[in-house]
């Protein structure tokens, strides 16, 4: 079954892609899915999203993980790792 997703990158993940949001229709069922699809589309996106790089991600605004399910009309956020001082 394909849904649609909102997807969305935020900070160095943005400029290596070249995109702040993108609409996609994805046969994905998991965030890990969804990563390695567009892993698939090969550079700049394979090199923004290795899996060798620390990257978090949220559906829907909560922490989220590759086991994490996609529903349509879900927004999927991937960023790198925040740190505080």
């Amino acid at each position: 079954m394909t849904i649609t997703i909102q997807v969305r990158f935020f900070a160095a993940l943005r400029e290596a892609v070249g995109a702040s949001v993108l609409t996609l229709q994805t046969r994905a069922g998991t965030v890990g899915a969804l990563r390695d699809e567009l892993i698939g589309r090969g550079s700049p996106w394979a090199e923004a999203l290795a899996r060798g790089k620390s990257l978090r991600a949220s559906v829907d605004h909560a922490m989220a993980d590759d086991a994490t399910p996609l529903r349509a009309g879900a927004e999927v956020a991937f960023f790198p790792p925040v740190t505080g001082g």
